[in-house]
């Protein structure tokens, strides 16, 4: 195993290599090159040992989410929380909506088929953007409403698959829920993650005043991250959504919560290559030849339901214009959680499993590739690349003009 994951790590580090020799996000050498090592061609990692790695996706998909919530500092949310929430309702539904058109009036699929891969088409795979943002140190209006764009987004799209899933059961006869019941699975999950994300997060927030080095402070984080994603795992919740409440709880309880995030992310680069190298080694081209035209449409509707929601959205919001142009090339990304919710459909509704799985694979397999680069384009057409250098380079210079100023008087 130590060896299967030395080769993970080293030909991650060339693809990665090759993807900047391109002016290629990273990400985009982390995923060829983990598909060119799978099962699709070389086979030097197996599926078993995908698998037996599994613990890698699981820690970083949650320190992912536990960075993402960083962004939430309640005194921010509170000048753009309605623009944030009104936009991303607008990207949702539009992927909801254009995608359920098209594929129950135009392919003249099932309600259920249709409700069913519509709901999967909301959610958005923050990893992938959020590399491409750091690797390129990206900061402009158009980044910061992509970061908590992305995290509610989530939380938006369980809600409309929880309550997609109880339709579909009922139409399908396989049960019988109330109105209520509908509702409040997916309202139960959202609950329970935010209160279980507070508790450690206030829990970290409380080590974080009293850790008495480094070192200390880095193993309290790891322990917190692991502990509450693997506890939401059991309870049934969502260790996403639980590990972005972590990051948005301490962020807003800690004065100097930049020393946490700080060392949490000089552990994370060699987490992020493994995670997506392997997330490319899972990718399968053999799906290719069975997707057919639904597969290809899927993929068209999802992208143009988000880019129009998000449009729309921004412009309703008065937007900067760089979010109105750009945001939508930013949330096309597809990962972690619509797997997720395959494997539920699977569990769920066995009959509808097959096509269902089959459409949203060959999507991850599209836009976990084709995703970074159009987010690296958009944020170089909005000007943000290297933008925190030049933020700093405005706040020196104000600082410089302020002491000037002052020797002057």
């Amino acid at each position: 195993m130590l060896v299967k994951i030395g080769i993970v790590l080293m030909v991650g580090i060339m693809g990665g290599r090759v993807a900047r020799f391109f002016k290629l996000p990273n990400v985009t050498g982390y995923l060829v090159a983990g598909l060119l090592i799978g099962p699709s061609f070389f086979k030097l990692i197996g599926e078993a040992d995908i698998e037996s790695m599994g613990f890698v996706n699981e820690l970083a998909l949650a320190t992912i989410a536990f960075s993402i919530g960083s962004e939430f500092l309640l005194e921010d949310m509170l000048k753009v929380g309605k623009s944030i929430v009104v936009i991303t309702l607008a990207e949702a539904t539009g992927a909801l909506l254009v995608v359920f058109s098209i594929m129950f009036f135009l392919f003249k699929q099932n309600f259920i088929f249709s409700m069913v891969v519509a709901s999967m088409s909301a959610a958005t795979a923050p990893a992938a953007t959020i590399m491409v943002i750091n690797q390129f140190r990206a900061h402009g209006p158009l980044t910061r409403t992509i970061l908590p764009v992305v995290a509610l987004d989530d939380v938006i799209g369980i809600i409309f698959f929880g309550v997609a899933m109880s339709m579909a059961k009922i139409s399908a006869g396989t049960a019988e829920h109330s109105l209520w019941q509908i509702v409040s699975r997916p309202v139960i999950e959202i609950v329970g993650s935010v209160l279980l994300g507070f508790v450690f997060g206030a829990l970290l927030s409380f080590i974080g005043k009293n850790a008495r080095n480094k070192e200390e402070l880095l193993a309290s984080i790891l322990a917190i991250i692991i502990s509450a994603s693997g506890l939401a795992n059991l309870l049934g919740l969502s260790p996403l959504l639980t590990c972005i409440m972590i990051g948005a709880t301490l962020v807003n309880l800690m004065h100097n919560s930049n020393r946490i995030f700080s060392i949490a992310e000089g552990f994370v680069p060699p987490v992020y290559l493994m995670f997506f190298t392997l997330a490319g080694a899972s990718l399968d081209i053999k799906i290719l030849s069975t997707v057919g035209l639904l597969g290809i449409a899927y993929i068209f509707a999802r992208a143009g339901g988000k880019m129009l929601g998000a449009w729309l959205g921004a412009k309703a919001m008065d937007a900067d214009e760089v979010v109105v142009k750009y945001l939508g090339l930013t949330l096309l990304p597809q990962g972690g959680v619509s797997i997720g919710l395959s494997i539920i459909v699977k569990q769920e509704l066995p009959q509808y499993s097959v096509p269902i799985i089959t459409i949203i694979m060959f999507s991850v397999l599209i836009y976990e590739l084709v995703g970074p680069i159009l987010s690296k384009i958009a944020i170089e057409k909005a000007g943000e690349i290297n933008g925190l250098e030049k933020t700093k380079k405005q706040k020196k210079k104000k600082n410089e003009n302020k002491k000037e100023k002052l020797v002057y008087n």
